[in-house]
């Protein structure tokens, strides 16, 4: 862990040019940004090889009033949402909480800008800490980065 899940409406998935967005290149990006977060001590916040970002187009999905209030605005009424989930594992700080949440938004609003001046997106980013009741892991990534 951690997990960086990503859930858009499949809308984003044109091309920029028509409204769209590089969700690969969002995924890339988030993944950099989390392996590059450091704790009060210079550390890694998190194990390079468990920092995984993955995204899914919702197969069925209504936004706010279905494009009305876009269309009386002037706009096409085709709304988009992405909802950004990081589930990390306890034990990190209320501080290495917030500079991971504010270094991951500002990922994404570089990444959205050009999209949120020209359409109605809504986007929302989400921290949760692991209490498991349950944790089983199983992989041969973790020895990759952990050569010492």
């Amino acid at each position: 862990m951690p997990h960086l899940t990503i859930l858009y409406t499949p809308n984003l998935d044109r091309p920029a040019s028509e409204g769209g967005s590089d969700m690969s290149a969002l995924c890339q990006a988030l993944a950099e940004t989390m392996v590059a977060q450091r704790d009060e001590a210079g550390q890694p916040v998190f194990p390079v090889g468990g920092v995984r970002v993955l995204a899914f187009p919702a197969a069925h999905f209504a936004v706010a009033d279905g494009g009305a209030a876009g269309r009386a605005a002037g706009g096409t009424g085709d709304y988009a949402f992405v909802y950004l989930n990081l589930r990390m594992g306890r034990g990190r700080n209320a501080a290495v909480h917030e500079a991971v949440g504010k270094a991951l938004d500002e990922r994404v609003k570089v990444h959205f800008k050009p999209l949120l001046a020209t359409r109605h997106v809504g986007i929302t980013l989400q921290i949760d800490e692991g209490s498991e009741v349950f944790n089983a892991r199983n992989s041969s990534l973790h020895p990759l980065f952990n050569k010492g």
